[in-house]
Protein backbone atom coordinates (compact mmCIF):
# COMPACT_ATOMS: atom_id res chain seq x y z
CA UNK A 1 0.00 0.00 0.00
CA UNK A 2 1.03 3.21 -0.95
CA UNK A 3 0.43 6.71 0.54
CA UNK A 4 -0.51 9.25 -2.59
CA UNK A 5 -1.48 12.98 -2.17
CA UNK A 6 -3.13 14.30 -4.73
CA UNK A 7 -3.26 17.80 -5.46
CA UNK A 8 -6.77 18.87 -7.31
CA UNK A 9 -8.26 15.69 -5.14
CA UNK A 10 -11.67 17.03 -6.50
CA UNK A 11 -11.08 17.84 -10.03
CA UNK A 12 -11.20 15.42 -13.27
CA UNK A 13 -8.36 13.83 -13.24
CA UNK A 14 -7.99 14.18 -9.69
CA UNK A 15 -10.92 12.09 -8.74
CA UNK A 16 -10.29 9.64 -10.69
CA UNK A 17 -6.80 9.02 -9.60
CA UNK A 18 -8.30 9.13 -6.15
CA UNK A 19 -10.96 6.31 -7.04
CA UNK A 20 -8.39 4.33 -9.04
CA UNK A 21 -5.75 4.45 -5.73
CA UNK A 22 -8.73 3.60 -3.37
CA UNK A 23 -9.65 0.52 -5.53
CA UNK A 24 -6.75 -0.44 -5.16
CA UNK A 25 -6.21 -0.54 -1.62
CA UNK A 26 -3.72 2.85 -1.49
CA UNK A 27 -4.55 5.47 1.43
CA UNK A 28 -4.79 9.36 -0.67
CA UNK A 29 -4.75 12.46 1.10
CA UNK A 30 -6.85 14.42 -0.92
CA UNK A 31 -5.92 17.69 -1.46
CA UNK A 32 -8.14 20.91 -2.87
CA UNK A 33 -8.45 24.62 -1.66
CA UNK A 34 -11.29 24.00 0.10
CA UNK A 35 -10.60 20.52 1.76
CA UNK A 36 -14.07 19.34 0.11
CA UNK A 37 -13.07 15.99 -0.85
CA UNK A 38 -15.27 13.30 0.04
CA UNK A 39 -14.42 11.97 3.55
CA UNK A 40 -14.41 8.24 3.21
CA UNK A 41 -12.42 5.26 4.13
CA UNK A 42 -8.69 5.46 2.97
CA UNK A 43 -9.41 9.48 2.37
CA UNK A 44 -7.71 12.05 4.28
CA UNK A 45 -9.42 15.27 3.15
CA UNK A 46 -6.84 18.41 3.34
CA UNK A 47 -7.56 22.13 2.38
CA UNK A 48 -4.83 23.55 1.22
CA UNK A 49 -3.18 24.26 -2.31
CA UNK A 50 0.18 23.31 -4.70
CA UNK A 51 1.67 26.90 -4.08
CA UNK A 52 2.12 26.59 -0.23
CA UNK A 53 5.37 25.46 0.49
CA UNK A 54 5.76 24.67 4.13
CA UNK A 55 2.19 22.09 3.24
CA UNK A 56 4.22 20.84 0.19
CA UNK A 57 6.86 19.90 2.24
CA UNK A 58 4.32 18.16 4.83
CA UNK A 59 2.48 16.34 2.91
CA UNK A 60 5.72 15.02 1.00
CA UNK A 61 7.42 13.23 4.35
CA UNK A 62 4.52 12.05 4.71
CA UNK A 63 3.61 10.50 1.42
CA UNK A 64 5.09 7.75 -1.02
CA UNK A 65 3.87 9.43 -4.29
CA UNK A 66 2.71 13.15 -4.64
CA UNK A 67 0.37 13.26 -7.49
CA UNK A 68 -0.28 16.92 -8.81
CA UNK A 69 -3.71 17.39 -10.71
CA UNK A 70 -4.00 20.69 -11.19
CA UNK A 71 -4.76 23.24 -14.01
CA UNK A 72 -0.92 24.65 -15.25
CA UNK A 73 -2.42 28.21 -15.47
CA UNK A 74 -4.76 30.52 -13.82
CA UNK A 75 -6.38 33.37 -15.93
CA UNK A 76 -3.74 32.75 -18.86
CA UNK A 77 -0.71 33.27 -16.66
CA UNK A 78 1.51 30.18 -16.20
CA UNK A 79 0.81 28.89 -12.09
CA UNK A 80 2.29 25.47 -11.85
CA UNK A 81 5.58 26.15 -14.15
CA UNK A 82 7.04 28.69 -10.62
CA UNK A 83 5.93 25.62 -8.35
CA UNK A 84 8.53 23.45 -9.53
CA UNK A 85 11.50 24.09 -7.88
CA UNK A 86 9.93 24.36 -4.80
CA UNK A 87 7.92 20.84 -5.57
CA UNK A 88 10.63 19.11 -6.55
CA UNK A 89 13.08 20.41 -3.30
CA UNK A 90 9.82 19.24 -1.26
CA UNK A 91 9.70 15.95 -2.48
CA UNK A 92 13.79 15.56 -2.53
CA UNK A 93 13.68 16.28 1.12
CA UNK A 94 10.72 14.27 1.75
CA UNK A 95 11.73 10.77 0.00
CA UNK A 96 8.52 10.94 -2.29
CA UNK A 97 7.95 10.30 -6.19
CA UNK A 98 6.20 12.75 -8.12
CA UNK A 99 3.68 12.28 -11.10
CA UNK A 100 1.80 14.73 -12.78
CA UNK A 101 -1.28 14.65 -15.23
CA UNK A 102 0.31 16.64 -18.29
CA UNK A 103 -1.01 17.92 -21.34
CA UNK A 104 -1.85 16.94 -25.02
CA UNK A 105 -0.40 19.87 -26.53
CA UNK A 106 3.80 18.90 -26.38
CA UNK A 107 2.98 15.52 -27.73
CA UNK A 108 4.36 15.69 -31.59
CA UNK A 109 1.53 14.29 -33.99
CA UNK A 110 3.84 12.03 -35.64
CA UNK A 111 7.35 10.77 -35.42
CA UNK A 112 9.76 14.02 -35.83
CA UNK A 113 6.95 16.16 -36.72
CA UNK A 114 5.16 19.39 -35.02
CA UNK A 115 4.00 19.39 -31.31
CA UNK A 116 -0.05 19.29 -31.19
CA UNK A 117 -0.22 22.52 -30.07
CA UNK A 118 1.83 24.19 -32.62
CA UNK A 119 -0.69 22.44 -35.53
CA UNK A 120 -3.17 24.91 -37.08
CA UNK A 121 -6.05 22.99 -36.01
CA UNK A 122 -5.17 23.21 -32.35
CA UNK A 123 -8.15 25.27 -30.43
CA UNK A 124 -6.83 29.02 -29.54
CA UNK A 125 -8.83 29.22 -26.21
CA UNK A 126 -6.75 26.08 -24.94
CA UNK A 127 -3.10 26.98 -26.25
CA UNK A 128 -2.46 29.11 -22.82
CA UNK A 129 -2.87 26.15 -20.69
CA UNK A 130 -1.41 23.51 -23.12
CA UNK A 131 1.61 25.94 -23.53
CA UNK A 132 1.97 26.54 -19.82
CA UNK A 133 2.01 22.72 -19.52
CA UNK A 134 5.10 22.22 -21.90
CA UNK A 135 6.85 24.37 -20.30
CA UNK A 136 6.09 22.56 -17.03
CA UNK A 137 7.60 19.07 -18.92
CA UNK A 138 10.57 21.07 -20.42
CA UNK A 139 11.10 22.00 -16.84
CA UNK A 140 11.04 19.06 -14.91
CA UNK A 141 13.35 17.65 -17.71
CA UNK A 142 15.91 20.44 -17.47
CA UNK A 143 16.41 20.25 -14.04
CA UNK A 144 19.30 18.65 -12.08
CA UNK A 145 17.57 16.69 -9.59
CA UNK A 146 17.65 13.10 -8.42
CA UNK A 147 14.17 12.93 -7.57
CA UNK A 148 11.98 9.82 -9.39
CA UNK A 149 9.16 12.52 -11.44
CA UNK A 150 6.87 10.89 -14.28
CA UNK A 151 4.60 12.99 -16.46
CA UNK A 152 1.80 11.31 -18.04
CA UNK A 153 -0.25 13.16 -20.72
CA UNK A 154 -3.69 12.31 -21.92
CA UNK A 155 -4.53 11.81 -25.34
CA UNK A 156 -5.75 14.70 -27.17
CA UNK A 157 -9.69 14.08 -26.17
CA UNK A 158 -9.68 13.73 -22.20
CA UNK A 159 -12.20 15.56 -19.60
CA UNK A 160 -15.33 15.98 -18.26
CA UNK A 161 -16.82 16.13 -21.44
CA UNK A 162 -15.57 13.37 -22.72
CA UNK A 163 -15.76 11.29 -20.00
CA UNK A 164 -16.27 7.51 -21.27
CA UNK A 165 -16.00 4.51 -19.42
CA UNK A 166 -13.48 2.01 -17.64
CA UNK A 167 -12.38 -0.43 -19.40
CA UNK A 168 -8.65 -1.37 -18.59
CA UNK A 169 -7.59 -1.67 -22.40
CA UNK A 170 -5.59 0.96 -23.35
CA UNK A 171 -2.34 1.81 -25.46
CA UNK A 172 1.00 3.78 -23.83
CA UNK A 173 3.32 5.25 -25.88
CA UNK A 174 6.11 7.93 -24.98
CA UNK A 175 6.67 11.47 -26.89
CA UNK A 176 3.83 11.15 -30.02
CA UNK A 177 0.45 11.36 -29.94
CA UNK A 178 -1.39 8.26 -30.37
CA UNK A 179 -4.75 7.80 -32.52
CA UNK A 180 -6.90 4.91 -33.31
CA UNK A 181 -7.71 3.50 -36.45
CA UNK A 182 -10.37 5.83 -37.25
CA UNK A 183 -7.91 8.54 -36.39
CA UNK A 184 -9.40 9.79 -32.86
CA UNK A 185 -6.95 10.20 -30.27
CA UNK A 186 -9.54 9.96 -26.80
CA UNK A 187 -8.90 8.11 -23.27
CA UNK A 188 -11.41 8.14 -20.22
CA UNK A 189 -10.73 9.57 -17.40
CA UNK A 190 -10.71 6.28 -15.42
CA UNK A 191 -8.85 4.19 -17.68
CA UNK A 192 -5.90 7.14 -17.73
CA UNK A 193 -6.44 6.88 -13.86
CA UNK A 194 -5.53 3.05 -14.39
CA UNK A 195 -2.29 3.56 -16.32
CA UNK A 196 -1.44 6.38 -13.90
CA UNK A 197 -1.82 4.16 -10.74
CA UNK A 198 0.16 1.52 -12.89
CA UNK A 199 3.00 3.66 -12.81
CA UNK A 200 2.66 4.22 -9.34
CA UNK A 201 2.75 0.52 -8.48
CA UNK A 202 5.60 -1.01 -11.23
CA UNK A 203 7.35 1.93 -12.08
CA UNK A 204 8.29 1.91 -15.76
CA UNK A 205 9.01 5.46 -16.43
CA UNK A 206 11.40 7.35 -14.54
CA UNK A 207 11.87 10.82 -14.99
CA UNK A 208 9.95 10.50 -18.18
CA UNK A 209 6.64 11.31 -19.91
CA UNK A 210 4.63 8.97 -21.10
CA UNK A 211 1.01 9.20 -22.70
CA UNK A 212 -1.96 6.76 -22.47
CA UNK A 213 -4.92 6.93 -25.29
CA UNK A 214 -6.87 3.97 -26.81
Amino acid sequence: MAVITVFGATGYAGGHITDEALRRGHEVIAVNRTGSAEARPGVTPVAGSLDDEALVRDLAAKSDVLAVAVRSSVDGEPFLLRLVPSLLKAAAEGGARIGVVGGAGSLRVTEGGPRLIDTAEFPEAYKAEAGSHARVLDALRGADTDVDWFYVSPAAEFGAWVPGERTGVFRLGGDVLLSDAEGRSFISGADYAIALVDEIEKPAHRQARFTVAY
